[in-house]
């Protein structure tokens, strides 16, 4: 009799076990899946046009990064991340008492169906301690991080191709 009480007890916690397994598992799916929809919609509040950064000469250790933007609904700018740099932030360049300045900014807002140029000479993403030089054709790996009206935060991936140092701007433009 005390076997057979064994025997189930021991049946009974293997199926507790698996069943928390089988939990365990079902989260991790659903919060991947989940992960992936949120990322999906994120994308989707925002169009990125023409996203391009200069290539550097060797030894260079900051870099420019330039595109444009169209957002779906009233959306800020916060943050920039990249494995290619040590920082990425946004800055602008603005006379100031007949000088160019640049200047980090903490957000950029970014209006409703308006479109918003990151370019030369205005608003840019600064790539700071490049891990290596920006090389014609190669691709970057951006995320934006942007917030809506509610408060909730976004990212966007974003893939950057490199251009070479003599290439024009994007969309229709040339700039140095």
């Amino acid at each position: 009799m005390c076997r057979v009480w064994n025997n189930a007890r021991s049946r009974h916690s293997q199926f507790l076990t698996m069943r928390r397994s089988f939990l365990c598992c079902g989260a991790a799916l659903l919060l991947i899946l989940l992960s992936g929809v949120v990322q999906a919609q994120a994308a989707e509040l925002v169009k990125v046009r023409e996203p391009w950064a200069k290539a550097t000469v060797p030894g260079q250790k900051v870099g420019g990064v330039y595109m444009e933007f169209v957002a779906r609904e009233d959306l800020r700018l916060t943050g920039v991340r990249t494995a290619a740099a040590e920082t990425a932030e946004v800055h602008q360049m603005k006379m100031e008492n007949g000088l160019m300045r640049m200047r980090a900014v903490p957000s950029l807002e970014l209006p409703a169906g308006k479109s918003i140029r990151l370019e030369p000479g205005g608003y840019h993403i600064m790539l700071f301690d490049l891990k290596r030089s920006l090389v014609s054709g190669q691709k970057l790996k951006l995320e934006l991080s942007l917030e809506d009206i509610r408060g909730r935060r976004h990212r966007v991936p974003v893939e950057v191709l490199v251009r070479d140092r003599d290439a024009g701007g994007s969309i229709g433009h040339d700039h140095p």
